[in-house]
């Protein structure tokens, strides 16, 4: 594996965790919406990841065998919770039905934190990664003088 491999693997993981920080933004952002484009309440999102060979040239798919097991993040999709929403008993909310129950996203704060904090170790190890690729590349350089 190559410097540059190892800097591309770690860089898929840096922006699969940005996206993952935006959707877990997005829904504690909206955790008391009540309203959406869609109708009913803001649904809860979350993001799909799956394991994606690294992809680099067909020359450089020939010259390294061991490379071929490498694997980066790839986001695939961004999944809509498809369950029913809160039903809270609010009769002056102005999106209460008949029997005074407001439709409120299904979103538990406390897990929405605990994915924050996953996130962010995943990211600081990815920049631990990139950091260190770096370390080596400039330890090699210095092998030159």
């Amino acid at each position: 594996m190559d410097f540059l491999t190892a800097l591309k693997i770690s860089s898929s993981g840096l922006s699969a965790q940005r996206l993952r920080m935006d959707v877990i933004a997005s829904n504690l952002a909206n955790v008391n919406t009540t309203r959406t484009a869609e109708g009913g309440p803001y649904r809860r999102r979350d993001v799909v990841f799956a394991s994606q060979p690294v992809t680099t040239s067909f020359g450089e798919v020939l010259d390294s065998v061991e490379d071929r097991h490498l694997k980066q993040v790839e986001v695939v999709d961004i999944a809509v919770d498809g369950g029913n929403p809160k039903m809270v008993y609010d009769p002056r909310h102005p999106d209460a039905n008949a029997q005074g129950y407001v439709g409120m996203p299904d979103i538990n704060v406390i897990e929405e934190m605990v994915n924050v904090l996953s996130a962010t170790r995943s990211y600081e190890a990815n920049v631990a990664v990139v950091n260190a690729t770096k370390s080596m590349v400039n330890k090699t350089l210095e092998i030159g003088r």
